[in-house]
């Protein structure tokens, strides 16, 4: 059973299991993308993203903090440095994971790739190229206005018309033509032959 089991202890020690998320979250910030198990991941996820929202109030005890996790000078230059910059706007959901279709040799364990989000180019320009697409929608389109200036006694005023909804043209009631009646042939006649018969009557 799984009751109240919220940490995934990932096999380790406490210390153990910290030191690793360190270093990983290190790696992270410096590289911008890490290739790991989906375990791993989302253990570095919930470890990553409050050192990120850390970071971006750049005060002497925000990196203190994150320097006592993290124990990197370099780390906590690129993070407070350019990293803060590019996630200043974003309220949250700095890290991306996205799951490998192959699993690692041995014993076969979910691999993926986690990422910060502002740094892949590729599918920021996705995002920008289908937002760019949707905008006429119907939804934006507003109605037509027409404006017509009026000069009268030395004073100019502008009046605007707004395009009213055309009013259906009368439709005037044709009656259908009356049936007019057949006559049946009898056999062996045509219709030319009825018709001389009707004539000469």
């Amino acid at each position: 059973m799984r009751h109240g089991k919220t940490i995934n202890h990932l096999g380790r020690t406490a210390s153990h299991r910290n030191a690793m998320l360190a270093n990983m979250a290190s790696s992270l910030i410096m590289h911008k993308r890490v290739t790991t198990t989906v375990a791993k991941a989302k253990a570095l996820r919930q470890f990553v993203e409050p050192l990120l929202t850390k970071s971006k109030n750049d005060t002497t005890h925000s990196r203190r903090t994150v320097f006592s996790v993290l124990e990197n000078k370099e780390t906590l230059k690129e993070l407070f440095g350019d990293v803060a910059a590019k996630i200043a706007n974003r309220p949250g959901g700095y890290t991306r994971i996205i799951k490998l279709s192959q699993t690692r040799l041995g014993d076969n364990a979910e691999m993926c790739i986690i990422e910060l989000v502002d740094y892949n180019e590729t599918l920021l320009e996705a995002k920008t190229a289908g937002e760019a697409k949707t905008t006429n929608t119907r939804r934006s389109r507003g109605k037509k206005k027409a404006s017509t200036t009026t000069a009268g006694e030395g004073e100019s005023s502008a009046e605007v018309v707004v395009d009213a909804p055309v009013a259906a043209a009368p439709t005037t009631e044709v009656s259908a033509p009356e049936d007019t009646p057949t006559d049946t042939l009898k056999e062996g006649e045509t219709r030319d032959e009825k018709k001389d018969e009707e004539s000469a009557l």
